[in-house]
Order: C-alpha cells, then structure tokens, then sequence
C-alpha cells in the first residue's frame, strides 16, 4: 500500500469524464486489481467476494464500501486499459528503487509460453532472447 501511494495518478484521474463523480476511487481499485494479482485473483466477481472479506482487501479500501463485480470489470476494462503501461511502469520503478526488484538478469527457461500475436500458439525461449531488447525498451 506505501508504495502504491506514491505513484502518480494523475492520467488515470484524467480518463474519467469531467461531468458527474467519480463512484469508487480509482486509486484504491488499482490497489486492490495490483493485489489481487498478487494473490492469484483474477475474476471481477473473486474479488468482489475477497473484498467484503478478506482483511487486507478491506484494508486497502480504506472504508469505502466494497465494490462489486461490475465496477472491478469496468474499470479494468474502461478506466484502465489507457493507462495501464505508465501504472505498472511506476510500479516496477518503485519497485526497484526500494531494492525490492532487480532489473540485472531476466531468466528463462525452456518453458512454453502461449502467445495471442505469434503466427504459431507457443513461443520458444530462443524466440523470447532474440526480442529481448524490444522487451527491455518496454
């Protein structure tokens, strides 16, 4: 959560409309979409539930009430998806300058990984090495 408080927000508050309010704040819906993942929880509806139980969900919502499925789905899927980059850009940033991360060696293995872009359905590690430049630019 400390860490996560010291992002910059700013484009995220920017993709919402200037007409009405904001319902849930897009801070604490980012804080619990980033802690969801860390947790295995994927699902709108997963963390609906994890929210209106789990203490550290709770936690990261302040007291807000916890919000439903619709809102999560919404947000990731509207609110997001245009900033989304520069947030876990920060993240990894925040991340790293806390020596939490190391941005030395990437390690691959010969696992498989499906991949939506590629001509074939899985890429190789050898594929993966060869566009790593590109991937560190990123």
């Amino acid at each position: 959560s400390a860490v996560l408080e010291r992002m910059d927000y700013s484009k995220l508050y920017a993709a919402y409309s200037r007409m009405g309010r904001i319902e849930r704040s897009p801070k604490r819906l980012f804080k619990i979409l980033v802690y969801g993942c860390m947790n295995g929880l994927y699902s709108s509806r997963k963390l609906e539930r994890a929210c209106g139980r789990d203490i550290n969900f709770m936690y990261l919502l302040g007291r807000e009430q916890a919000p439903d499925h619709a809102t999560i789905a919404r947000f990731r899927g509207e609110r997001l998806t245009e900033v989304i980059d520069d947030l876990f850009g920060q993240l990894i940033g925040q991340l790293t300058d806390a020596g939490e991360l190391s941005l030395v060696s990437a390690f691959i293995d010969g696992t498989k990984l499906e991949a939506n872009a590629n001509r074939y359905s899985f890429v190789w590690k050898k594929s993966t090495q060869t566009n790593e430049q590109s991937c560190r630019r990123k």
